[in-house]
C-alpha cells in the first residue's frame, strides 16, 4: 500500500473521528438546557424529592408492565421468559428514573424500548398504559428543558411512531403526546419569563446600591471639601482687610486665589450634581478650545507659559478633547506645585492617527529628585504623595493611548501623552 493512500484513509479516519466527536459533544451538552432550581418544597436539603418521586413511579410501572407483558399473546402454560418479564419493562420503565438529568436519553430509550416491544408482543403498545404514562414524562421533560429543534424532532418521531406502529389508533397516541409537549412549552415560557424578571431585578438592586454609593461619595465630598473650599475663598477675600494699606500685588493674589477658590467650588458643585443624579451628565465639558483660560490660570498662579500647535486642528472625539484638556490641567497644576516660577512648554500636534500633547517645565522639586511611582510604571515627585500621573495615564489607557512623565536628564520634567483619533472610542472618559 502506498503512503499516499495509507494518508488518505488516515485523513477519512480522522475526519469520521472529528465527526463523531462534534455529535456526540452535541448530545451530550448541545441540546440540554441547565435545570431550574427546584422550590424549597420538592428539595430537602440534598435529596431531590422529583428524582424520588420519579424512582418510586419507575419501580410501580416496572411492576404493572411486567405483570401485563407476562399475559400478552403468551399460550397458557407456557413460561414468558425473562425478556418479557424484566427486559422490556426495564426498558419501558427504567428511563423515567434519567429524565431530570438526561431528558433527550431518557426519551430516546423510551422511543426505542417502544419499537422493541412492538415488534416482540402482538398487542399495540398504546394498549399499555404504564409505558405511555413513562413515554409522556420524559416527552414532558424533553420539551421544558431541550433546544427547539430537539422538541421539534422529538415531536415528529411521536407522530412517525404513532403512525407505524399504531395504526388506525394513532389518533389517540397523538393528542396524548401533544399533552406534555404543549404543557412543557408553557412552562418553559412562564419560567424563562421568571427568569428574566429576577435578572432585572438583581440589576435594578445593583443600581440602587451604585446611586446610594454615588449618593453618600457626593456627601462626603460637601462635608468635607466643599467646607474647606468655601473657608479659603472666604478667607482670602478677608485678609487684605487685615493689613493697613496692602500692596497691589497682595490684593491682586489673594483675588487670584479666592477666584481660583470660588472657580474650583462650582466643579466641585456640578460634579457632586452628577454624583447624586440619576441622569447621564449633559452639562457640557472643557476642550481643547478652553485651553487659552487655562494657560492664563497658570500664568497667574506664577509660572511662564508657551504654547504651540502643529499638524492641521480638526474636531476631537469628545472623550479625547476632554482628556487632553484634563492631562494639560493636571501637567501645569504638578509644575505649580513642584517648580513655581519655571517656564512651561504645552505643545500639540494633530497626527494622523494621534494627537500628541507635550508638557515640558524647566524645573524640577526643590531637591532637583523624582522617585517612581511604584507599580504604575510613572513617576511622581517626592512632595505632595498624589495621584496626578496616575489618573493622567488612566485617561490615556482608557482611550487605547498611553503616556509617559518623567525628567528627561536636562533638569526638565516632560509629560507626553498619546490619545488615538479614532472614530470609536473604546471607553467614555469620566
Amino acid at each position: 500500500m502506498s503512503s499516499g493512500i495509507r494518508s488518505r484513509i488516515a485523513a477519512t479516519k480522522a475526519a469520521s473521528s472529528g465527526i463523531r466527536s462534534r455529535i456526540a459533544a452535541t448530545i451530550a451538552a448541545g441540546v440540554t438546557d441547565p435545570p431550574a432550581p427546584r422550590s424549597h418544597w420538592l428539595r430537602r436539603g440534598r435529596v431531590d424529592l422529583v428524582f424520588v418521586a420519579d424512582a418510586i413511579t419507575a419501580v410501580i410501572l416496572f411492576a404493572i408492565t411486567s405483570n401485563m407483558l407476562q399475559h400478552a399473546g403468551v399460550p397458557h402454560g407456557t413460561s414468558p421468559g425473562p425478556m418479557r418479564t424484566l427486559l422490556l419493562p426495564l426498558a419501558l420503565c427504567g428511563p423515567l428514573v434519567l429524565r431530570t438529568r438526561y431528558p433527550l436519553t431518557s426519551w430516546a430509550v423510551c422511543a426505542l424500548a417502544a419499537l422493541w416491544t412492538s415488534r416482540v408482543v402482538s398487542v399495540p403498545i398504546s394498549g399499555y398504559i404504564a409505558p405511555l404514562i413513562v413515554y409522556v414524562l420524559c416527552l414532558y421533560a424533553v420539551a421544558v428543558r431541550c433546544k427547539t429543534w430537539v422538541v421539534i424532532s422529538a415531536g415528529a418521531v411521536t407522530v412517525l411512531g404513532a403512525v407505524l406502529l399504531e395504526g388506525e389508533n394513532f389518533t389517540t397516541v397523538l393528542f396524548v403526546a401533544a399533552i406534555p409537549v404543549a404543557t412543557g412549552l408553557i412552562v418553559r415560557t412562564r419560567r424563562g419569563g421568571r427568569e428574566q424578571l429576577e435578572v432585572q431585578e438583581r440589576r435594578h438592586e445593583g443600581e440602587r446600591a451604585l446611586l446610594q454609593e454615588r449618593q453618600r461619595i457626593a456627601r462626603e465630598l460637601h462635608d468635607v471639601v466643599a467646607h474647606h473650599m468655601s473657608v479659603i475663598a472666604i478667607q482670602a477675600e478677608a485678609a487684605p482687610y487685615k493689613v493697613a494699606d496692602p500692596p497691589p500685588e497682595l490684593v491682586e493674589s489673594f483675588a487670584e486665589i479666592r477666584a481660583s477658590a470660588l472657580s474650583g467650588l462650582s466643579e466641585l458643585r456640578r460634579v457632586l450634581g452628577v454624583l447624586r443624579s440619576e441622569k447621564a451628565e449633559v452639562a457640557p465639558q472643557p476642550g481643547i478650545d478652553d485651553l487659552a483660560g487655562l494657560l492664563e490660570s497658570a500664568r497667574s498662579g506664577g509660572v511662564t507659559v508657551t504654547s504651540a500647535v502643529t499638524g492641521t486642528p480638526r474636531p476631537l472625539p469628545e472623550g479625547v478633547n476632554l482628556s487632553a484638556y484634563r492631562i494639560v490641567q493636571e501637567a501645569l497644576s504638578n509644575a505649580m506645585r513642584h517648580a513655581p516660577r519655571s517656564a512651561v512648554q504645552v505643545k500639540l500636534y494633530y497626527g494622523d492617527a494621534a494627537l500628541v500633547v507635550e508638557v515640558r517645565n524647566n524645573g524640577l522639586p526643590p531637591d532637583g529628585q523624582a522617585v517612581a511611582a511604584g507599580e504604575t510604571g510613572g513617576s511622581e515627585f517626592t512632595h505632595g504623595g498624589g495621584h496626578g500621573i496616575i489618573g493622567m495615564r488612566e485617561r490615556a489607557t482608557m482611550l487605547g493611548g498611553n503616556l509617559q512623565a518623567g525628567p528627561t536628564g536636562k533638569g526638565e520634567f516632560l509629560v507626553t501623552a498619546a490619545l488615538p483619533l479614532g472614530d470609536e472610542e473604546p471607553e467614555d472618559t469620566p
